[in-house]
């Protein structure tokens, strides 16, 4: 019985010679060398250039968040001083009927003149409505969505104070005023 050892000395012998012999004719081998350099080669296009990245810090965690509002907000009212809270006792009439122009939003009525009442002292404001009729006003009438009340008629504009929601379920009073074009 022939040991394990020399069994595989005799079968790995075969292979490490086989891997080891001589050709005296390579001119195939050169031909096709030669084949493959005259083929063209194709341009490889070189890699784009990257501008390089400039970090940045922000700076602005330190701050004050946009989301939260600088001073607690009051709502002023302009006859009684400055009120706070959902219920602050003002609301509008709504048992009150309606007139022509408070079917109107301000934006779509424009002051186009005034008239003088020399005896009393009073002046009314000519309004023109979005349908083009011209309306006559004076101190006390009402006007726009949001329950305008004319508070007074100067010579250029009119002044009005509104009622409306103060955005916590209650109502307060916002001045506007309609000028004339």
């Amino acid at each position: 019985m022939i040991p394990s050892k020399v069994l595989r000395f005799l079968i790995l012998v075969p292979i490490f010679l086989g891997g080891c012999v001589w050709i005296e004719d390579v001119s195939d081998l050169r031909s096709f060398v030669a084949q493959e350099k005259q083929k063209k080669v194709a341009k490889v296009e070189p890699l784009p250039e990257f501008k390089p990245y400039h970090s940045f810090v922000y700076e602005g965690a330190s701050m004050r968040s946009p989301f939260k509002p600088l001073i607690s907000i009051i709502t002023i009212d302009t006859e009684e001083g400055a009120t706070a809270g959902a219920d602050s006792g003002i609301k509008p009439d709504i048992d009150r009927e309606r007139t022509y122009l408070e079917t109107f939003s301000l934006d779509n009525l424009s002051m186009v003149g005034s008239i003088n009442m020399s005896a009393n002292g009073s002046r009314w404001a000519l309004i023109k409505d979005k349908k083009g009729e011209v309306h006559r006003i004076s101190v006390g009438d009402y006007m726009g969505l949001d329950y305008g009340k004319v508070v007074a008629v100067n010579s250029d504009n009119v002044e009005l104070i509104e009622i409306v929601t103060n955005g916590r379920g209650g109502w307060m009073r916002r001045p506007r005023s309609v000028v004339m074009d």
